[in-house]
């Protein structure tokens, strides 16, 4: 009988360490590092080349949009001697290699190597030369790779954590599903408007949701979203002192793009808000989206208000909250694992 019970549970032993083990985030280290940080693994020297420039021009690039200029990521270059353990676990890792006997250059799309949820791109050519020719071909690819690991974490984040009174709230007045992490709250409903916001004495973040009618595809130009997001905002969104109103600040032209989001024509503007009649201001980011099942647009104006500090981050933050969106009908489609999934 001992012998029986003996073996039955190191089958159950075996059994569980199989399955644990197929699991990718068992046992596996948490990635470190503060959002928006990039590791690059590479000589000191190829990093004072032009390679290292071709690098430090794409990723350290101005991210589009703010106020201040920021760095769309803090690099941190790490000699390959260096890189032990303590950077291994980093969020983002970009390796890069010069091989003369190398037959060609390649850039891979790595996730999850040495932690998770992690995103690792390794390069390699065979001189500087083609190192700066394949980085410059690939640098949107690269960028937006690490860009969207870093909303994939948040939206994960969001997805596990959120407030479940402004997710009700929200899905019972427009019928779709919106994760904000707790602290957000609810202000202003209306049948066609509500105003989620997050307040400290610090810095304010908001999603302004407004829905409409769908009338024509005019509704998809730079104009008409920016005399609609104005008029609305004029109309709900009152500043601190009387007469004052949020709007768009004009004297900075916007940056507009029209894009697919899961399978619905839609429209991103970012630019600069500013409250009329006051001296508050700050980074928003507008998602126009077509709800083709219900014939009306979502309108989903993301903003963040922190004069003292850097606003990327924050900004992406509430970036995030507006793409965890997802109309119930598409929700088989559109579902968001606890696993993040990076490079498809």
């Amino acid at each position: 009988m001992k012998n029986i019970q003996s073996v039955c549970l190191i089958a159950i032993i075996v059994l569980l360490f199989s399955s644990c083990s197929n699991s990718p985030t068992v046992m596996r280290k948490k990635i470190t590092g503060k959002a928006g940080e990039v590791v690059v693994v590479i000589p000191k020297k190829t990093w004072e080349s032009p390679a290292g420039s071709k690098i430090r021009e794409v990723l350290a690039q101005p991210q589009l949009a703010l106020p201040q200029d920021e760095p769309i990521f803090e690099l941190i270059d790490v000699p390959p001697a260096a890189f032990k353990e303590i950077f291994k676990t980093s969020r983002n890792i970009v390796t890069a290699k010069i091989l003369p006997g190398l037959d060609s250059a390649k850039v891979e799309f790595k996730k999850d190597i040495w932690a998770w949820p992690q995103a690792v791109i390794n390069i390699r050519a065979k001189s500087q030369e083609q190192f700066v020719e394949v980085f410059d071909k690939n640098s949107d690819k690269i960028a937006a790779y690490l860009i969207k690991a870093e909303r994939d974490r948040l939206l994960m984040n969001y997805k596990n954590y959120n407030d479940k009174a402004v997710k009700n709230t929200i899905l019972e007045k427009f019928g779709f599903n919106l994760n904000v992490p707790p602290g957000f709250a609810v202000t202003k409903p209306k049948d066609d408007f509500a105003w989620i916001r997050y307040e400290t004495p610090e810095i304010s973040q908001g999603i302004i949701v407004y829905t409409y009618p769908y009338s024509s595809d005019s509704t998809f130009t730079l104009d008409y979203i920016l005399s609609k997001r104005d008029a609305i905002l004029k109309k709900y969104v009152d500043g601190p002192t009387k007469g004052s109103y949020m709007t768009t600040e004009h004297l900075l032209a916007p940056v507009f793009n029209v894009f697919s989001f899961k399978n619905n024509y839609a429209a991103e503007t970012r630019g600069l808000w500013k409250v009329k009649n006051d001296f508050m201001g700050g980074p928003f980011i507008n998602m126009t989206i077509l709800d083709a099942s219900n014939n009306r647009i979502v309108m989903l104006d993301g903003y963040v208000y922190a004069p003292r500090y850097d606003k990327r981050n924050y900004l992406r933050q509430v970036e995030a909250m507006m793409h965890s969106l997802a109309f119930p009908h598409q929700a088989k489609n559109d579902k968001i694992t606890s696993e993040v999934n990076m490079g498809n």
